[in-house]
């Protein structure tokens, strides 16, 4: 494409809008995230002397075209919403305004990355949302689809609320608290699970959390009071046990049963094993007695909607709007913005989407900022613990309807009457000349 655009002179100034054409089954918002890994890629957008030489070998490419990419840049702008932000069916979360050889070979990047990022993001926060403010750690390592995944979903999963990762290159990268247990092969090299938890109350004997499954949980709950009791009589205490299988509501609520009976009532129930939002929800209406839970395959993954249908259009070119009428797939013409509308509580109450220069309201916020001019940055990296609060307080103002776990109402933008009427008037124009 970018050598057929070259070659027909069509190398103007075009605009791209990147969003979501309908949201996944039981999703009722999406969470913006991987706008500052676009950023840097766009800053550091080039192609290396080995890309022409293999671009080459392909025999399809022009010479003159291999030197005009060897010298390509990113010159353009980029408006975006924040990290963190909430947003939801058609809205633009991204608009790229570049020369459109620039803007177009892109896509792929920008599509990838914040389709996993705010896929993985929105999964995170219907957990947090779900275990009502218990502790949520994030085991995801070992299940991710590769070791990037790994580390966003660590660094994502955070910034929607959970206490903290297993992964340690996470925490380091990222400042994230570092939490994690034992696994079954630890009590399996023992000699039997009372000396097993005996060494690791030795090695750890200030946070320490017995894993009590790997044989008959009910038993190794009692295995662990023991131990707990011996750390008790040398001035420390067992943090928590960790149940990974089973029925979790009877073995949490005959746990429960069985620590305070015995006097270690501030001994807490952790709980995991392939859960995600739907199984944290189930556990807690049913009443299991539970204080944390340790998450992993199916959030890391994003099991029930491990895809978006994230899209990036050409809505502009050379200062005409453009639109595509593909049958489900219609969009918007022209450049946008989001505006949105909150009530004197904070509340979403809706949404406009409306032509970029267009003016809706003093009372309604502008999503879509600038982040990018001329093929640099112009705002600072996100912070983690920014991103934390921008999503806290963007979870907090959707109204309940739209985060229930299961089938959301739907959130719809209106569209301005100015966007409205150059919509119609561009698809007037293009049936039009489809008539002749």
């Amino acid at each position: 494409m970018a050598q057929a655009y070259w070659q027909n002179g069509i190398t103007e100034k075009a605009c791209f809008s990147l969003f979501c054409r309908r949201l996944p089954v039981n999703r009722g918002f999406l969470v913006f995230a991987g706008l500052d890994d676009i950023i840097d890629y766009l800053e550091e957008f080039r192609f290396t002397n080995e890309d022409i030489e293999y671009l080459r070998s392909l025999n399809i490419f022009e010479s003159e075209f291999l030197l005009y990419l060897k010298t390509l840049r990113f010159r353009g702008t980029v408006r975006a919403m924040k990290e963190g932000d909430i947003f939801f069916a058609n809205e633009p979360v991204v608009e790229v305004e570049a020369p459109i050889i620039e803007a177009q070979i892109i896509e792929t990047y920008l599509i990838n990355q914040i389709n996993v990022q705010s896929m993985l993001a929105t999964k995170a926060s219907r957990i947090v949302v779900a275990a009502k403010g218990l502790a949520v750690v994030d085991f995801a390592s070992r299940r991710t689809q590769g070791l990037d995944s790994a580390l966003d979903f660590a660094k994502l999963s955070y910034a929607a609320g959970f206490s903290g990762t297993s992964n340690v290159l996470a925490g380091r990268e990222f400042g994230i608290p570092i939490q994690g247990t034992m696994a079954h092969s630890f009590i399996n090299a023992f000699i039997d699970e009372k000396s097993a938890f005996r060494a690791y109350a030795k090695s750890f004997p200030k946070f320490c959390t017995f894993l009590v499954d790997t044989y008959d949980s009910i038993q190794g709950v009692k295995n662990a009071i023991v131990v707990a009791g011996e750390m008790r009589a040398e001035g420390n205490n067992l943090f928590a046990i960790r149940i990974d299988s089973g029925d979790l509501f009877d073995l949490t609520n005959n746990s429960r049963r069985l620590l305070d009976q015995s006097g270690f009532s501030d001994v807490k129930i952790i709980v995991s094993g392939g859960l995600d939002e739907f199984d944290i929800q189930a556990l807690l209406e049913k009443g299991a007695k539970v204080d944390g839970f340790g998450v992993g395959t199916k959030p890391g993954v994003s099991s029930d909607a491990p895809w978006t249908d994230m899209v990036y259009k050409l809505v502009e070119y050379a200062g005409q709007a453009v639109v595509k009428l593909s049958s489900g797939k219609v969009t918007l013409p022209g450049p946008k913005q989001v505006n949105r509308i909150l009530d004197k509580d904070g509340y979403f109450t809706g949404d406009i989407l409306s032509l970029k220069s267009e003016k809706i309201s003093d009372k309604t916020v502008s999503l879509l900022q600038e982040k990018m001019v001329s093929g640099e940055r112009i705002v600072e990296k996100s912070r983690i613990k920014d991103i934390r609060i921008c999503l806290a307080e963007g979870i907090k103002s959707i109204p309940g309807k739209y985060k229930t776990i299961v089938n959301p109402e739907v959130y719809s933008a209106d569209i301005s009457p100015k966007l409205g009427e150059l919509d119609d008037l561009i698809k007037s124009n293009i049936k039009s000349k489809l008539s002749l």
